[in-house]
């Protein structure tokens, strides 16, 4: 046993990733294994829960041999298994959550489920020296859009999160408006750097304050999507009288008329108002809380633009500004493990009926 740098196998299967990873002492990544199902879901445009756990099923075992075997370790060297229980799709959570189950039962060793969301914020710490708290915490993925107040690693506040769209979600959406394919995310972020993010004067979204008269630090992408909707394919015609209930709306064009060129100018234009809406929030953040770090994770952190500007923003407020590579921006087990170290060093760890959880605890 290596109690003074333990040595934690990590499981991530919260969605369409089959993740496993051996991390030591909390930032050493010794293995990263993932098994990607973008194959799966790409004729759906979007993730299919039963598809995704079935998956799950079939890989999980030879993803974690791997992990194991890229480590170098065996399985008797291990101090504790981890595995991200929450938030996530139920099917998918469980046969993770199953499998480090059953390896820590067969092994002896302390079992520890993480918050998924919480890991996220800690992805730009792994491979890197430890940072200075208190922080501000933004997730930004496909689930999730959300603000923290980070005080130490196991205390978060939350301060603000999207009332409907993720960011991750919206950029998927403006996607398939556009025509662009799955995963949305890095299409748009490709096609934007093409065009002209001025073109189109997309709503900034501002919503009203809270009872104290201060402006809420929650997001709000629902409207932005319309109003690229709207951009690309024009307002629909309004339903003629007696047509049947549920037909859906006749729009005057289609985004298949639009030329490469028109389309990036909406692409640039909808990035650049996304963009935006978050650093506003990250910025009223910073002016009511006293920060030394800036701990950035999630999908949606790889997008090019929100990367930069996140930067300036940083070196604009002195904070130290702590992104993922990209590699563990998007669903991983590596920040899982990374994560699972800290709730270990204060002896913590979980029963074996630990269930799995769709919804996050970070509320």
């Amino acid at each position: 046993m290596t109690a003074t740098r333990p040595l934690i196998l990590a499981i991530e299967s919260s969605c369409d990733e089959t993740a496993a990873a051996v991390v030591r002492d909390g930032r050493e990544v010794l293995a990263d294994i993932v098994a990607t199902q973008h194959d799966l879901h790409e004729r759906y445009k979007g993730v299919v829960p039963e598809i995704a756990s079935r998956a799950h099923v079939e890989r999980i075992v030879p993803v974690v041999r791997e992990a194991l075997a890229t480590a170098g370790v065996d399985a008797a060297e291990l101090d504790a298994v981890a595995v991200g229980h929450r938030p996530g799709l139920i099917g998918s959570l469980l046969v993770g959550v199953s499998a480090a189950k059953a390896i820590a039962w067969s092994l002896g060793v302390p079992f520890l489920g993480v918050d998924h969301v919480a890991a996220h914020l800690f992805a730009g710490l792994l491979e890197r020296e430890p940072c200075a708290y208190p922080a501000l915490g933004l997730v930004v993925s496909g689930g999730h859009t959300s603000l923290y107040l980070v005080r130490d690693p196991l205390t978060l506040v939350r301060l603000g999160a999207t009332i409907d769209d993720a960011i991750g979600e919206a950029f998927d959406k403006a996607a398939t408006i556009l025509g662009l394919g799955y995963p949305g995310g890095p299409k748009v972020d490709a096609l934007a750097r093409r065009g002209n993010d001025r073109a189109h004067d997309l709503p900034l979204i501002r919503l009203r304050r809270d009872e104290s008269g201060e402006r809420r630090l929650d997001f709000s992408f629902s409207g932005l999507k319309t109003a690229l909707l709207y951009a690309t394919r024009g307002v629909p015609e309004r339903r003629p009288a007696g047509a049947p209930r549920g037909e859906p709306p006749r729009f005057p064009r289609s985004a298949d008329l639009l030329d490469d060129r028109a389309k990036a100018d909406l692409a640039a234009s909808f990035e650049r108002v996304a963009v935006e809406h978050v650093l506003h929030n990250v910025r009223e953040a910073c002016r009511r809380h006293r920060v030394a770090t800036l701990l950035v994770g999630g999908g949606a952190s790889a997008n090019t633009r929100l990367r930069a500007e996140l930067a300036d923003l940083a070196a604009e407020e002195r904070l130290d500004l702590r992104i993922p590579p990209f590699r563990w921006c998007l669903d991983n087990a590596a920040m899982i493990g990374g994560y699972a170290a800290y709730r270990l060093a204060q002896g913590e760890s979980d029963r074996l009926d630990l269930p799995p959880e769709p919804l996050s605890a970070l509320r």
